[in-house]
């Protein structure tokens, strides 16, 4: 007998399946959704895989990012998947859009066993009207999640139990040996990331918000523990979207149609917006809650310090939907430098645009992981390698194309250690932070007169706007060593250099230039 398929049920619904039907499921106090994603916590990009046909090989940036798998053991996997949803006694099925741009927006079907599955989908997805979903017809993108089987190692490319596997030919990924939501929602940015470039757009791994004054837009792109989403919602501008977003040539669009962010340490007094979103309907994955009162204890990491919590846009006091904004007047980079070298902003030339977005920079510091004992350079192409399907130049291209077309400014903001690096100096001021931010918004900054820092040719103001202590601008005149200052920041510039050596044979001469040097100006190329 076939399994009993529920379509695009309500949220009061899931809810309901997901405490019937799963044993670690339970609701918090606020009515959220709160549940286990077990085994895996996180993604697994060591496993995903991206099936290599004629169509779209020759696009590809094949390697260890974007992993071959063969059309035939493609289908082994699905074949494995389908036996194993076609055995459950229900399955259910999520029909929505991906992109709040009616031109090219996807239809996305989500086939699942979890009802916590299907209401993450829900909210991170684009939910149709009723109207919509009648006239759905066949989706563009299937995902079939079989997360609770485990694929086969034995089958060629797999090699493990795990299996995230996409399709770009017959527009489908197979989910296996995972129970990770975030996989469904990462996959689907993938696809975009293919399609979008392929259409001559730029998919973006980022935020955006808009003035509520004006309507100009401004993204933010960051890696984890930049700030992307907590300065993205700004009480003073409409948020557009805290992850995944398009440049079209008519301007930005969200791809989703809600927001999934980390929940360690939350505070309503510093995140009221995603504090407040965290109520029925919204889905709490991997926290853990008082047993009296059933309240997330947001520092608890016994799970895992990859707390999340997913929740619709229209949760968000100040989001905009639909959620499109115009032509960015302002592209911000966002990095967490545990050196504690990095100027807290910097004004980028159209090269160093490039550079720095290929680059993806931001730290690890000690304690994050298991051996990092001082602070470790995590570079991610375009602040989003994981999810690249073109070769990274590709994407930075295309920004330099965008950028010029429409007049956009580009900035470095550095969210991360000041005065020395972690261990000696302080982690910026937040107040600091928002204070650069609204300069570069409200269009004071760009006003200020501007220095260079040695070597590394980065443009910075002398002053800003609503900020008392400029000392703080230029990062040497904050640490009481000088000369540890020049050794730390010439040692990150070797580390820059020594990544970048991998876009050599595709970068454009200004990209070269630039490659910060070391203080005294000496290349290393």
């Amino acid at each position: 007998m076939p399994p009993t398929e529920y379509v695009n049920l309500s949220r009061q619904e899931l809810t309901v399946w997901a405490l019937k039907t799963e044993a670690d499921s339970e609701l918090t106090d606020k009515g959220a959704l709160a549940v286990n994603s077990y085994l895996k916590k996180g993604r697994s990009p060591t496993d995903k895989r991206i099936v290599d046909t004629p169509e779209v090989h020759k696009d590809v940036d094949w390697g260890k990012v974007n992993i071959a798998l063969s059309e035939k053991s493609f289908a082994a996997v699905k074949a494995r998947a389908l036996k194993f949803l076609n055995m459950q006694e229900r399955l259910f099925i999520v029909k929505c859009f991906a992109g709040h741009d009616a031109d090219t927006r996807l239809k996305v079907k989500v086939v699942t066993t979890r009802a916590y599955h299907a209401m993450f989908m829900a909210n991170m997805l684009i939910e149709p009207t009723p109207e919509e979903l009648m006239n759905f017809g066949e989706a563009d993108y299937t995902i079939y999640n079989a997360g609770e089987y485990f694929s086969d190692p034995l089958v060629p490319g797999v090699g493990s139990t795990t299996c995230v596997a996409l399709n770009f030919k017959s527009q489908e990924s197979v989910i296996m040996g995972t129970q990770y939501a975030g996989e469904m929602k990462k996959g689907i940015l993938t696809v975009m990331m293919f399609l979008a470039t392929r259409r001559g757009d730029l998919c973006m791994h980022a935020s955006a918000n808009e003035s509520k004054e004006t309507g100009e837009s401004t993204v933010f792109f960051g890696l984890s523990g930049t700030g992307k989403t907590t300065l993205s919602a700004d009480p003073a501008r409409y948020l557009i979207g805290d992850d995944e977003h398009v440049w079209t040539n008519t301007g930005i669009y969200n791809i989703e149609g809600g927001c999934y962010a980390k929940a360690i340490g939350l505070r309503e007094d510093t995140e009221p917006e995603i504090f407040r979103a965290i109520k029925f309907g919204s889905v709490a994955e991997n926290v853990v809650l008082n047993p009296s009162t059933n309240e997330i204890d947001y520092d608890d990491v016994r799970l895992t310090e990859n707390t999340r919590v997913a929740y619709p846009l229209k949760y968000v006091k100040d989001a905009k939907l639909p959620a499109v904004g115009t032509h960015p007047k302002n592209i911000i980079f966002l990095t967490n430098d545990a050196y504690g070298v990095m100027p807290p902003v910097s004004l980028l030339t159209p090269g160093q645009a490039k550079f720095w977005f290929v680059t993806g920079y931001t730290a690890k510091v000690a304690g994050t992981e298991v051996g990092v004992t001082e602070p470790q350079p995590t570079f991610s192409a375009c602040f989003g390698g994981p999810f690249l399907v073109y070769h990274p130049t590709v994407y930075g291209r295309l920004l330099e194309e965008k950028m010029e077309e429409h007049g956009a400014k580009c900035w470095l903001v550095n969210t991360g250690w000041s005065g020395g690096k972690y261990g000696s100096g302080k982690r910026m001021k937040l107040s600091i932070t928002r204070a650069i931010i609204t300069a570069i918004n409200d269009g004071t900054l760009s006003k200020e007169t501007f220095e260079t820092v040695p070597g590394w040719g980065l443009s910075i103001p002398r002053g800003c706007p609503n900020l008392s202590d400029t000392k703080v601008l230029n990062p040497i005149n904050t640490w009481p060593d000088k000369q540890d200052f020049i050794r730390t920041i010439d040692h990150l510039a070797n580390l820059f250099a020594k990544n970048f050596n991998q876009y050599m044979d595709k970068a454009t001469p200004d990209m070269i230039e630039a490659v910060p040097k070391p203080y005294h100006g000496k290349s290393h190329l």
